[in-house]
């Protein structure tokens, strides 16, 4: 393999994306200029971000000379990916979140990787929170269908290692093929769109990861996991108040759901346990960091399940339900001006 450090012309476009929130997009695109030593396109996807984060990329991007795709209404991931896809001409692309923070050669393993095992999706191993790069929040996994004894197609899905310490597992990782990488960070042979087309934006914000391997697999191609690269992904409450409104979008009722039944629907699936027990922790992520919050600070740090619970239905039934029916009505004019206006 050529020694990539050598090379002049750029094997791979980064294409990054928001996630949940805007307020981790300085330190996760610092980080990649920081710890990225071999040549790289990037292009930034930037959908609606709030004016200081918006000014910021405006300002690297004329700095560093890469391409800043901005909208003015929030995108789900696969909405964001696909704008970035179509603007590569590389070999290999990486998908990576707003919020993920690499380390040194992150990238040159990951090309690595896919070079000497010929994989066409190569996932990293991917740490949670801070501290960073100490946590394990996927090595690999399990992303497959298997069929009972009745006959139904079921659905199997399982992250590695989760939660354990990266020192406690470091030295008996090793690079191997797998099923599962998630699009927090993610290599991806580009010629494999080519035959299974754009990412599926049906998949709104959920599951989208386990879709996408499974149609590579599907179509005779090979996902590897790769231990020798690391990156964490910083989740977080939105904390800044222009992160709340995307967030709440992000991880709404409505597109968890439409998620959900697109990936039953699209692999013929029984609507097993599986599915069962995602429908009825809809919502949890907004209930565990912005409303379980918001009832501590007004109980005066003693908390109240009743409270919770009301404030958690009214977001469920009126909040949510308005932002989620209003984005829906901006995509429709969208889409009819954008068909009147080619």
């Amino acid at each position: 393999m050529e020694n990539l450090s050598t090379q002049t012309e750029p094997q791979v476009t980064i294409i990054a994306v928001p996630r949940e929130r805007f307020s981790c997009t300085r330190e996760s695109l610092e980080s990649i200029y920081e710890h990225t030593k071999i040549p790289f396109k990037l292009v930034y996807v930037d959908g609606n971000s709030p004016k200081p984060i918006r000014a910021y990329l405006q300002e690297k991007a004329a700095e560093k000379g890469f391409k800043l795709l901005r909208t003015d209404y929030y995108l789900s991931p696969n909405q964001a990916r696909n704008l970035g896809l179509a603007e590569v001409d590389t070999k290999y692309l990486v998908f990576i979140d707003n919020d993920v923070v690499v380390t040194p050669g992150w990238l040159t393993e990951l090309i690595k990787c896919a070079e000497e095992t010929d994989a066409t999706v190569v996932g990293p191993l991917m740490c949670q929170e801070r501290p960073l790069h100490e946590i394990v929040h996927c090595a690999g996994g399990e992303s497959h269908i298997w069929v009972d004894k009745t006959g139904r197609r079921r659905f199997r899905e399982k992250m590695c290692l989760q939660g354990k310490k990266v020192s406690d597992v470091r030295e008996k990782l090793h690079r191997q093929e797998t099923e599962l990488a998630e699009f927090h960070c993610v290599l991806v042979r580009c010629s494999i769109f080519d035959k299974i087309g754009f990412l599926d934006e049906a998949m709104l914000n959920t599951k989208e990861h386990l879709d996408f391997c499974m149609l590579v697999r599907q179509a005779g191609e090979k996902v590897y996991f790769e231990p020798n690269c690391i990156v964490t992904y910083v989740p977080g409450p939105p904390l800044e108040f222009g992160d709340l409104h995307y967030y709440m979008l992000r991880w709404s009722d409505a597109w968890q759901l439409a998620s959900l039944h697109r990936l039953q629907e699209k692999w013929n699936l029984a609507e097993d346990e599986y599915f069962k027990s995602k429908y009825k922790k809809v919502g949890w992520r907004r209930y565990g960091t912005i409303i379980v919050p918001l009832v501590l600070r007004l109980t005066w740090g003693m908390g109240s399940d009743i409270l919770a619970r009301i404030i958690g239905k009214i977001d469920h039934v009126f909040i949510n339900r308005f932002l989620t029916t209003r984005h829906a009505r901006q995509q429709r004019k969208l889409h009819q001006s954008m068909s009147t206006n080619p």
